[in-house]
Order: C-alpha cells, then sequence, then structure tokens
C-alpha cells in the first residue's frame, strides 16, 4: 500500500526534444498523443531541451506545478546529465537521439514504434523509481599507507599535502625500503643522464617523520583490518604491543621482492662464488668494487619456468651498477635480449653508451665456466655475428622483482561446478587448500590480514600482482578503498613509483571524499543509492556473497548476507545472482526492468519481430552512442534497455521478455580476459555462468536455445554494432516468432 501510495504522490510530466534531427526522423506529435492518451500523462516539446530556455521550462513545471518526476525524451543520458539534473527530483532518460533519429530510417513505421516503446520504457521506469538516500555515517579521514619506502613514504607525504592525516606502517625498523639500502639510485630528475647519491631517500624519510600529519610506526604489522572505508578497524602489533585504529583509506605500498636466484644453477648461482645477484651486488658496491663485471640481463626473466615477464627496470640498474664498474677502473660487459630503458631512460643508456669502458651487446649465455680464478661466460648469437667468451671476476644476474602479494593466502572464488570454465582472468589464484599451508604462509607473514569472507589479503591476477582494472582504473583493488601503488602492482622504477604513489593517494582522498557523502568509486563513481536486501525472504543461497566481486558482502553462520554499502559498487551482481529477487535499488530493481519489459508493444503480425537486448552500460552502450554518432544503423526491431552491469542481469528478466512473446533476448557486454576486463571485473563471465539457468528457462518454456545470444564487445568495436544485432535478428528469423505472442 505504502508503495501504491508514494506512485500517487508523484507527479510525471513527459518532455520531448525536438532538435538535433529528432523531428525529421520521428512523428512527435504521435508520441505526445501517445503520452496525453494511453499512458494519462502531460507531455511537452521544445525545440532544444538542453538550452537555457529548455532547462528553464523543466524548471519552472516543478517550481510551480509540483512536477517530482522527469521523463526526458531526447539526447542519450550519457550526455547532459549535469544539465538535467534537479534537486529532489526523479530524472529519467530517453534516448530517442543516437537510439533512434541518428541511427534507424527516418520517418518509417518501425523507427516511430521503436520510439514511442522508448518512451513508453521509461515512463514505466520513472514509475517504479524512488529517490537515492545515500547510506551516511561519521567516517574517519585518515588515510593508512602501508610500506615505508619510495612510494610508501611519496603517498603519505602527497596525502598529508592535501590536508589529510596520515598513519604509515613500516614492517621494518626505518624508513625507506630497497632505496635506503642501495649504493646509489637510478636517475630520477631531468636531464636523467647522471646516478644519484642515497641522501635523496634520507631526506625523503627526515620530511616524513617531521610532517606534523604523518604517525610513522615502523617496526609493526597488521595483525587484522575490519569494517569498510572510511570505517576500517585496524589492529597494529608494535614490538609486540598492539594498538587499534579507526582508518578511512589505505594505500598498499609494500614493494617488491627479489626473484630467488636459487632456481638459476645454469647460470653459476650457487655453483661459483663470483656469480651474484644484482641486489647482493649493491651490497658489494658499499663496501667497494673491483675488477671486471659482466651482467646477465633477463636472468629467470620472460621465461615461462620462471617470471614470464619483463621487470621493465633491470636494464636501467645494470647500466647504474656498470657505471659503478668503470668508476672504479674495471670493465664491463652487458648481455642482453632486448635493452629496454623506458621513456627519459633512454637518455641514461645514450650517456652510457659513450663510456668507453662498457661493452654492450644482444646475446645468449650459453655457458659459465671458471678458469684460472675467473669465470669465463661463453656467448652466442651475438650482434657480432660470432660466439665469444668473456672473462670476468665477477657475474651479476639480473634477477627480476615479484610483487610482495604474490603467494599470499586467498580464498578459492570459483563455483564448484567443474562443467563451466573458471574465470578467465584469475590466471594465478593464491589459493590455500590446507591449514598446513594456511600456517607456513602465516610464519612467512601476511600482510593486511582482511577480516573478509573472501579472505585476507587482496586478490592477485596472472603474475601474482594484485587484481585491480588493469586498462581503466589501474590503482583499484578488488577491495574497495584499498588501493595498491608501485612495484607491490606492477615493476616500475623510482620516479614510475612516486607517480604511482600521487594517484594512488588521490584515488584514497577520492574515496573518503565520496564515501563522505555515500557515494561509491568507480566506475558508478559518485552513486549514492546501494542495494535493498528484503532478508526475510532469503533462503541463505550464498549467491550474493560468493558472486560480489568486491568483497561488499559478508554473512552470518547460517549463511545470511550481511552487507557493507561503503564497500559496494553499485554493480548490481547480487541482484543478479539472487534467485528470489530479495535484492533491489530505488533506482533498479527486478520489477523495474521486468516492468519495462512488458511495456513494450509485440505487435501480433506476421514478418514483425521483437527482441529485447540487454546492454552494459560501461563499453556495450557508449559504443551504441558511438556506432550512432558515426552514422550506422541496425535493425529497428531490438530494444535496448541499458543494465549496470552483465551480471545484474537476472534470469528472470529474460524468462519474463520470452514468455510475454519477445522472439528473442540479446545480452552484449564487456570483453574479459587477458586483453579485457569487465569493468565490474567478472560481470560478463557471470552471465555467462547463468547461461546455464537461462537454456533451463528456455526448456521449460519448450522454447529453441537460439532464442538467446550473449555477445562481448570491446568500446573500441563500435562499429560492429549493427553487424552483431543483424545477426541476432537473422537467427531469430531462422527460428520463427515466439508461439508465446498473443498470450
Amino acid at each position: 500500500m505504502a508503495e501504491e501510495t508514494e506512485k500517487k504522490e508523484k507527479k510525471i510530466c513527459v518532455y520531448v526534444c525536438t532538435g538535433c534531427g529528432i523531428s525529421d526522423a520521428i512523428d512527435v506529435e504521435a508520441i505526445t498523443k501517445m503520452v496525453e492518451e494511453e499512458l494519462k500523462l502531460p507531455c511537452k516539446t521544445h525545440e532544444s531541451l538542453c538550452s537555457k530556455n529548455g532547462v528553464q521550462q523543466i524548471k519552472k513545471d516543478i517550481e510551480d506545478e509540483g512536477v517530482n518526476t522527469v521523463v526526458i525524451a531526447a539526447c542519450s543520458p550519457r550526455v547532459n546529465w549535469d544539465v538535467f539534473s534537479f534537486d529532489s527530483v526523479i530524472v529519467e532518460r530517453v534516448n530517442l537521439r543516437e537510439g533512434v533519429a541518428w541511427s534507424h530510417p527516418p520517418k518509417d513505421a518501425e523507427t516511430q514504434a521503436l520510439a514511442e516503446d522508448y518512451v513508453r520504457m521509461g515512463v514505466v521506469k520513472a514509475q517504479k523509481t524512488e529517490l537515492a538516500e545515500p547510506y551516511i555515517e561519521e567516517i574517519s579521514r585518515t588515510v593508512m599507507v602501508v610500506g615505508g619506502g619510495i612510494t610508501g613514504m611519496t603517498a603519505a607525504l602527497e596525502v598529508a599535502n592535501t590536508g589529510y592525516d596520515v598513519v604509515l606502517v613500516e614492517k621494518e625498523s626505518s624508513l625507506g625500503g630497497w632505496a635506503a639500502k642501495f649504493h646509489k639510485l637510478t636517475p630520477v630528475e631531468r636531464p636523467y643522464t647522471s646516478i644519484v647519491d642515497t641522501a635523496f631517500v634520507q631526506d625523503m624519510a627526515s620530511q616524513v617523520e617531521n610532517n606534523p600529519r604523518i604517525k610513522v610506526y615502523t617496526s609493526t604489522t597488521i595483525e587484522k583490518i575490519s569494517g569498510q572505508p572510511g570505517l576500517f578497524d585496524v589492529t597494529l602489533n608494535r614490538d609486540g604491543s598492539t594498538e587499534e585504529l579507526r582508518i578511512g583509506a589505505i594505500v598498499l605500498a609494500t614493494g617488491w621482492k627479489p626473484y630467488d636466484a636459487s632456481k638459476l644453477e645454469e647460470l653459476g648461482y650457487g655453483k661459483y662464488s663470483g656469480v651474484v645477484t644484482n641486489i647482493e651486488f649493491e651490497e658489494m658496491a658499499k663496501e667497494g668494487i673491483s675488477g671486471d663485471v659482466l651482467f646477465i640481463q633477463c636472468a629467470g626473466q620472460r621465461d615461462e619456468n620462471h617470471l614470464p615477464y619483463c621487470s621493465s627496470v633491470c636494464c636501467l640498474v645494470s647500466l647504474k651498477q656498470a657505471k659503478y664498474v668503470t668508476e672504479n677502473g674495471g670493465n664491463a660487459y652487458i648481455i642482453y635480449k632486448d635493452m629496454r630503458t623506458p621513456g627519459l631512460y633512454e637518455e641514461f643508456y645514450k650517456a652510457m653508451q659513450d663510456d668507453e669502458k662498457l661493452f654492450l651487446t644482444k646475446g645468449d649465455i650459453k655457458s659459465i665456466r671458471e678458469e684460472d680464478g675467473k669465470l669465463v661466460v661463453e656467448v652466442e648469437n651475438t650482434l657480432l655475428g660470432e660466439t665469444i667468451d668473456v672473462k670476468v671476476d665477477t657475474v651479476v644476474l639480473a634477477t627480476g622483482m615479484v610483487s610482495t602479494v604474490k603467494g599470499l593466502y586467498t580464498v578459492k572464488e570459483e563455483f564448484p561446478d567443474e562443467k563451466v570454465v573458471p574465470y578467465k582472468h584469475i590466471y594465478e589464484p593464491t589459493i590455500v587448500k590446507s591449514e598446513e599451508e594456511i600456517e607456513e604462509i602465516a610464519k612467512r607473514g601476511h600482510i593486511l590480514n582482511l577480516q573478509y569472507r573472501q579472505g585476507p589479503e587482496l586478490p592477485t591476477l596472472r603474475y601474482g600482482l594484485p587484481d585491480s582494472n588493469y586498462i581503466c582504473f589501474p590503482y583499484e583493488s578488488r577491495r574497495t578503498g584499498i588501493y595498491a601503488a608501485g612495484c607491490v602492482r606492477a615493476p616500475m622504477g623510482i620516479v614510475e613509483c612516486m607517480d604511482d604513489a600521487r594517484g594512488a593517494a588521490l584515488k584514497a582522498i577520492q574515496c573518503l571524499e565520496l564515501i563522505s557523502k555515500g557515494a561509491t568509486t568507480f566506475p558508478r563513481t559518485g552513486d549514492i543509492d546501494y542495494p535493498q536486501f528484503f532478508l526475510q525472504r532469503c533462503t541463505q543461497c550464498k549467491r550474493c556473497t560468493e558472486e560480489c566481486p568486491f568483497g561488499a558482502l559478508d554473512e552470518d553462520e547460517k549463511g545470511t548476507p550481511q552487507p557493507n554499502p561503503l564497500r559496494c559498487r553499485r554493480c548490481g551482481v547480487c541482484f543478479g545472482a539472487c534467485p528470489e529477487r530479495i535484492i533491489s535499488f530505488k533506482g533498479y530493481s527486478v520489477d523495474m526492468i521486468s516492468s519495462m519489459i512488458k511495456a513494450i508493444k509485440v505487435p501480433e503480425e506476421e514478418g514483425i519481430y521483437r527482441i529485447v537486448a540487454f546492454f552494459c552500460e560501461n563499453d556495450a552502450y557508449p559504443a551504441l552512442d558511438m556506432a550512432a554518432l558515426n552514422g550506422l544503423q541496425w535493425d529497428s526491431s531490438v530494444r535496448i534497455i541499458p543494465v549496470r552491469c552483465l551480471g545484474s542481469v537476472n534470469v528472470v528478466f529474460v524468462a519474463d521478455s520470452l514468455s510475454r512473446g519477445i522472439d528473442g533476448v540479446l545480452l552484449v557486454g564487456c570483453k574479459y580476459g587477458e586483453d579485457y576486463q569487465c569493468h565490474f571485473i567478472r560481470g560478463s563471465e557471470l552471465a555467462n555462468r547463468r547461461g546455464e539457468n537461462v537454456q533451463e528457462t528456455l526448456q521449460r518454456l519448450m522454447l529453441e536455445p537460439e532464442r538467446f545470444k550473449l555477445v562481448e564487445l570491446a568500446i573500441s568495436d563500435y562499429d560492429k554494432i549493427p553487424q552483431i544485432i543483424g545477426e541476432f535478428v537473422e537467427q531469430i528469423k531462422q527460428v520463427g516468432p515466439n508461439p508465446y505472442k498473443g498470450f
């Protein structure tokens, strides 16, 4: 009854724009008549709704006539969203410009039917929408930085300089990380031609320790982190005593560890005392080095048996260390697969090429042996076109960087059904299968110790790097409010680490500002609408808690979800997962989408088809707009419904569509896999998994499996949209009309 009362209290007005070619393609008078006679609502037109006069007309109706729900049938909802924003007023956008006028034949009967259906659907959505109310808590605005190396210190200083308090946690007894232990550093400023003294690190540490906004905890580890952004409860262990803090956001900057050189016996490590790692050579350089030195690049890197990736800075480090050698009168030799000094570091490479005591060549290491107290390195496939022997005193292995989160424990995040392919983007899940393994890792030390059902650390990607949206949002992790920066996220040099720290610091600050208003972070940045759970009907199936990509849901001992609204990214994956349909948003509900489907007029005439297409709002729907902007057209029989993510598509939407005579259902969402990633991590994959449930629905309705299709689409593939839609329409025509038409 309360819902009915709210609907009656709504005062809806529909506004149709006639500009931008809309009236050239669509009969606006017919739409006005349909709204007024069929939907029993006022409808007004304007030649340019987004103009000052157009907006003023809407504002006047809000003020003078009490309009509190506005349906704007004009351009795409992806544009002019700030223009059509009115305080305490529900606004629903209907895409008549890009979605109809620019992408379909003008003054055509099917184009007109499409426009009218979109207006019906927009009105129904507006009727079902409630004003969102933010989840507001009194939050902490303190940022915790974990790790006191170059990245961590930079992040701490940047956050503090913007006026926020910082807690910096470092497990070692002093700040500085690896950089403080080195003899000298790679170039950090223009013209990038000279190596730098480590006083640079001590100066930064002094700035951190003397900044009144930064509280430094050295010799400290994290016992546990619970709660949610703005409300993280952190327990620190400092020399055996514990302290509890309330933290707002977290920057993870724990850096890297060197690859285990004991696995490189073929390069003489552990066999010859003169074969050392680049880390060990830094210690030697502090004591003073002499003699000739050969550097082997990519030692255990770009090798599927060791580290399959390039650590990006090893060539630069070897050039720096070669400088140590030549400055002390020795000869230096660098044997490389490829010399990689990205960006302005090329200037340092050029400077080192002018050093007469440095020999550089591309080549493969064939063997290493000892002769007369020297090491002889046999190198083949060199630029000289011949195999050479190089006799030196020391061989340095350029071993790579391994993220400190690699190998830490997290819960297995896949479903028990072995017939389904595991998530493509989780190449190297860090899964512990026994209590013994958990204890062994605990001895080595956890980092964050998150009290999340998904496990105590950040999930990792293919190379043991923390999971983020590595294309669009590189600092993000799957744990809202926790941002990875520096070498824990990816191998990088000092300058890159400092830039990365600034980016993560800004993301942490942005997170605090957003959640203080009850709003979420990427990719629905600023959205205050959060999921509501009608737990009285919950069957404790755990699908929502298992499928949430962001750890927003914990659960009690019975399996009932325990929401953490400030962790939530508003993707709606839980909404799509729930078989009981007990999860909804104020502006996105099962009833709303089902009602929009029912608002579509399904003609019974032979040869006229109706297809519902759910397009993800992140890549697929923007691609539609791009296709229209480029003059492309697609079949008028398709009714497109934007969804937050394909993972939010509930199977009931398919059942509702087909049971009322819709001929086919198309899902279009983000690509996923090695080169792409769903904006909500795994929404497209979950939609694929749920495809089995869709097929069961089709069987129950005794309909053909060809009536359902899921397509992955990158935003750059907008030009393929007419073909994707056209092929599915032809597929439906081959199957024939839905036998439920007319029922």
